[in-house]
């Protein structure tokens, strides 16, 4: 549908300056302009829900279990990761033989999980025993990186507060503690005392400890969603007490090794989509589902709107904005799980190049939405730039008008003057997510002021 609305801008102002005195001829010709502002929402959206075979994690959030929901599919997914070294650790008072035990501790919010939090779950972990591959994606397959027989720990875990205290069952968030060996932790120490510069860059202690790879074990139900992963180093430390001859061992504990941005944490994640979400995505339903389930790949009406721009507009116009909004159904399923809360919008040629260069969206090429679960919808709102650029190219190609949409988690910060920008944007691979776009009812809004001159 078309608007058109008279703008009162320069016919205000014109005017305005003849209304001064009647008798001038000043500014006459300008008088009989008329801008115009139309607003033409009349273009369409085609589209088809297509599969991801695999994404880069790109984040240190570490998704552990497996749950099989009715209405979105069966999800597991495990865990490898490298750890960054502290740069120096404390040797005053401590030998190898004062390391007590060394434990990998998993943190998680209080509702960081999907599924049902009295599962018990089990968990066992391995020494990789080789270098994880850069870059690496979801379908990573561990079995060349480690000795099955050679468990360094186990755990049966529930994220709920069960037989713990008051006081610990308020905190925010939830902890699994694995035992590893004592042994392991003697060795990490003592490597430090023969080259503590083998712990000054995550890449060298890589060499010589290149990770662990956690795997499911036990039970299904539940996905966890694990913030922090480290390992702790317990030992005892024995000091002089000042002013006499005497000694006094204190018990100490330190977090030492930790995923960090800086070094690999894959999550190897397998989604067997629900046969009832692959029949509807297959019948044409934009279906999107994450961690590595489907995109939908659109074709933008681009050359509509260029077309009807140049015809309608003539030399006298400017582009005001593009907006893109989506209806967004939420699919019902056994575990409430949600609809992701961003898209990315980005050129399909561009999308590999666009994660492994770690960009961000620049209004020409790539956009983001974020769901907007009042109204049920996404909505790309600048695409202004996109426009402009796609008016002035002389040949209008078929990559220029193809965008994927795919779920993706955005990070921002903030300036010391209180501005945010985004810092990063990556796939989105921290809890599972399904949504269900209406292309046949999106909306593309496009604004452009356009100036006809009367004789």
């Amino acid at each position: 549908m078309k608007y058109i609305l008279p703008a009162l801008g320069a016919a205000f102002i014109a005017g305005a300056l003849v209304s001064c005195d009647e008798s001038s001829t000043i500014g006459s010709s300008i008088v009989q302009d008329e801008v115009e502002i139309v607003m033409d929402s009349s273009f369409t959206v085609s589209g088809r829900s297509i599969t991801v075979d695999r994404v880069q994690s790109r984040t240190i959030t570490q998704l552990i279990g497996l749950i099989n929901a009715k209405g979105f599919g069966e999800l597991e997914s495990e865990v490898v990761c490298q750890f960054m070294p502290a740069a120096s650790l404390v040797t005053e008072g401590v030998t190898a033989d004062d390391i007590d035990s060394l434990k990998l501790v998993l943190l998680t919010s209080k509702t960081g999980f999907v599924g049902d939090s009295l599962a018990p779950m089990g968990l066992e972990v391995f020494r990789l025993n080789r270098q994880l591959p850069s870059p690496i994606y979801s379908d990573f397959n561990p079995t060349d990186y480690y000795d099955p027989s050679a468990i360094i720990g186990s755990e049966i875990y529930s994220t709920a507060a069960i037989g713990v205290s008051d006081s610990l069952a308020a905190l925010d968030y939830r902890s699994v503690y694995v035992n590893l060996p004592k042994s392991l932790g003697q060795e990490l120490y003592n490597k430090y005392l023969s080259d503590p510069s083998i712990f000054s860059e995550p890449s060298a202690f890589a060499q010589f400890f290149p990770g662990i790879y956690i795997k499911n074990s036990y039970g299904s139900g539940r996905v966890l969603q694990v913030v922090v992963s480290e390992m702790r180093m317990y030992y005892r430390q024995t000091l002089p007490i000042e002013g006499t001859d005497r000694d006094s061992t204190y018990n100490r504990v330190s977090s030492y090794f930790a995923v960090t941005p800086e070094v690999i944490s894959n999550n190897n994640i397998t989604l067997n989509l629900a046969p009832e979400i692959t029949t509807r995505a297959e019948a044409g339903e934009a279906i999107i589902a994450a961690p590595v389930g489907r995109d939908v790949q659109i074709e933008f009406p681009t050359r509509d709107i260029v077309s009807q721009y140049k015809a309608s507009s003539g030399n006298m116009a400017i582009i005001n904005s593009l907006s893109f909004s989506i209806p967004a159904e939420a699919i019902t399923n056994d575990y409430s799980i949600a609809p992701p809360p961003y898209l990315l919008m980005v050129k399909s040629s561009d999308k590999d190049k666009f994660f492994a260069d770690n960009s961000v969206t620049d209004g020409s090429t790539s956009f983001y939405a974020a769901y907007d679960a009042t109204n049920n919808s996404y909505t790309f709102n600048d695409m202004r730039q996109y426009i402009l650029d796609m008016v002035a190219k002389e040949e209008i190609s078929q990559t220029d008008v193809t965008f994927t949409l795919t779920p993706i988690s955005v990070n921002t910060e903030s300036t010391s003057s209180g501005t945010t920008y985004i810092s990063e944007i990556t796939p989105y691979v921290s809890t599972p997510a399904i949504v269900d776009l209406d292309l046949e009812k999106a909306k593309i809004k496009f604004v452009y002021s356009k100036q006809t001159i009367k004789n």
